[in-house]
């Protein structure tokens, strides 16, 4: 990484320099991600047809491929305003530790009372679900991140928020299911006996530690069958990588004000909602070929998506409700161990991601969960 001045500890932006507008990586892509298909008649799914699970506003989002820039909102601005601009930080120390020659900095999202980067498309999904006159909102989560984000962002706009946790991260973190209690948030850990999907995959796997594609089942049946509600997604989708942007924006301009051009680009991925978010503006400028980077999508050794799973049509969820997706998967019933890997084991990958990965515009590492806590 280049650069001939003193670099501050922190880089701050000013708020007038916070992105106005999300970013749209799918605009710039040559080969678009495949469309997400209707389950029930195998074509590609429409806006109506998506409505009746998501919002309309991000049913249109999801489907759009060509719209490079998004307005944001000046509601959600002005929540973003309450913890954004967030840090780029140069982590000096870990130089020194690894004695290396490399200047590494990381975006730092853990500035707000969710305590991470999730706040940035829930408050999104929050404020259309209110916009649309709806009486609350249904979603799953897995270490729990989301579903805090979700239920700070629904308390703030007075919605109902009803969270399906998987079961593991339910009973390891009880601390995170009382937060979003806190909230407001009705926490059911999943697979439960609440819906008929939750009972059904209870009796195939009766002893079950639960999984995202699980509980992502659980949400949306709660969702179709209750007026006045949508299922929202905290990661994988293309909406959710849109909002997240603002990331990779943030960081982006930070880096060009102290005139520092990156190398390599790394990222924790699990469903592609922060890797996503970070690169997709770098991304951008190398698929208009205005420059070039490396880019690193770091997954757990015990939820492969990426290094390990096939490039398939596949069911978003477990039960087999939701729109099939073209992405890198394990398969839709696949069940992780019950390991610390958190949020980082979704069955799939991002269809944006996946698409970029295909095409070798990134690379992708797996690294178990021993090799982690040995480094840490």
């Amino acid at each position: 990484m280049e650069n001939n001045q003193e670099i501050p500890y922190k880089i701050y932006l000013e708020e007038q320099e916070m992105p106005k507008q999300w970013y749209n990586v799918r605009a710039d892509m040559k080969n678009k991600p495949a469309p997400l298909l209707n389950p029930g008649t195998g074509k590609p799914i429409t806006v109506e047809e998506l409505s009746g699970v998501f919002c309309t506003e991000l049913a249109k989002q999801e489907l759009d491929d060509s719209t490079a820039y998004f307005d944001i909102p000046d509601d959600i601005l002005q929540f973003y305003k309450m913890y954004r601009p967030a840090p780029l930080v140069r982590a000096y120390h870990l130089e020194r530790a690894l004695e290396t020659p490399a200047k590494i900095y990381y975006k730092f999202e853990g500035n707000n009372t969710s305590g991470s980067h999730k706040l940035n498309s829930a408050i999104a999904q929050a404020f259309y679900a209110k916009h649309q006159g709806l009486k609350g909102v249904t979603t799953e989560t897995g270490a729990g991140q989301w579903g805090t984000a979700l239920s700070m962002a629904c308390a703030f706009l007075d919605l109902d928020c009803q969270v399906y946790m998987v079961k593991v991260s339910y009973e390891q973190k009880p601390f995170r299911r009382e937060v979003m209690r806190t909230y407001g948030a009705k926490v059911t850990p999943s697979p439960s006996n609440t819906t008929e999907v939750g009972k059904k995959i209870l009796s195939e796997f009766p002893d079950t530690n639960g999984s995202l594609g699980c509980a992502i089942s659980e949400a949306v049946e709660a969702a179709t069958s209750q007026e006045g509600y949508r299922y929202v997604l905290g990661s994988v989708l293309s909406q959710v990588l849109l909002h997240q942007s603002i990331i990779g924006l943030e960081a982006k301009a930070a880096l060009d004000k102290y005139d520092v051009k990156p190398d390599i680009i790394i990222g924790c991925a699990g469903g592609g909602s922060n890797l996503g978010g970070l690169i997709s503006p770098f991304m951008g400028e190398k698929l208009r070929g205005e420059a070039d980077y490396r880019f690193i999508a770091v997954e757990p050794a015990s939820c492969p998506s990426l290094t390990r799973g096939k490039y398939v049509y596949d069911f978003c969820d477990t039960g087999a409700i939701c729109p099939l997706a073209k992405m890198y998967t394990l398969g839709s019933s696949f069940m992780p161990s019950a390991n610390h890997a958190g949020g980082l084991r979704y069955h799939g990958m991002s269809s944006v991601l996946s698409q970029l990965y295909d095409d070798g515009l990134m690379e992708a590492v797996s690294v178990e969960q021993t090799a982690v806590f040995d480094a840490a």
